[in-house]
């Protein structure tokens, strides 16, 4: 009897890390504000299709092979080995919606996911017969290596998209330069033609002439 009360602390003190173990395996989706502030996006002064086209280039100059694009969209993905065992994937995805009237400036939205991959080894078995006891299973040297994912993340919001947004804005601007029309050259002034002089002027300056000869 003098045991009860200890018993019952342990019990509540399992119960309790039960409780705390739970909270932590639903505590992701607790951490999801939606706040405004985030820079998953960033406002272009470009349309949509331009401004889908800078992203395009951006993602081409780093490396990313692109896996689809349409007008209004492009995804591109880069793999990376940081180690010998270890294989990691970014993946980009990016929509341009329209803003305002006449569609001539654009949001880009913007998510990367990030997927870790280990190398798993799987060892190759033969089948070896041995006459009235049948067959056995063995193991043999040779493995096949294979890739496989362990791990999946979006990238947060952060410098990250900053510097990726800062790209596309400088391919935005070299291709407003590109487009912008070549300044008018106007040509020099053009000399006034000689006038004609007048019939009484023209019999005046020829008069001393005839006089002097």
């Amino acid at each position: 009897m003098r045991l009860t009360p200890l018993i019952a602390v342990l019990t509540l003190a399992a119960l309790a890390g039960c409780a705390t173990r739970e909270a932590k395996k639903v505590s992701v989706y607790q951490r999801e504000g939606f706040e405004t502030t985030e820079t998953y996006s960033r406002l272009f002064d470009a349309p949509v299709a331009v401004t889908c086209e800078a992203a395009r280039r951006a993602l081409l100059s780093q490396g990313y092979l692109i896996g689809s694009q349409r007008p209004d969209s492009v995804a591109g993905s880069k793999s990376f080995q940081p180690d010998g065992e270890v294989h990691m994937q970014i993946t980009f995805n990016i929509v341009c919606l329209p803003e305002g009237r006449g569609g001539r400036i654009a949001t880009a939205f913007v998510s990367a996911i990030q997927d870790r991959y280990a190398l798993k080894k799987n060892s190759n078995s033969a089948s070896l017969g041995v006459g009235a006891l049948g067959s056995l299973s063995i193991p043999v040297a040779a493995t096949d290596d294979s890739l496989v994912k362990v791990a999946s993340e979006t990238i947060p919001a952060g410098p990250f998209y900053d510097r990726f947004f800062g790209l596309m804005q400088r391919y935005l601007e070299d291709a407003s330069e590109e487009s912008a029309p070549a300044p008018l050259i106007e040509p020099p002034p053009m000399a006034a033609p000689a006038r004609a002089a007048s019939a009484p002027a023209a019999a005046a300056a020829s008069a001393p002439a005839s006089a002097a000869s």
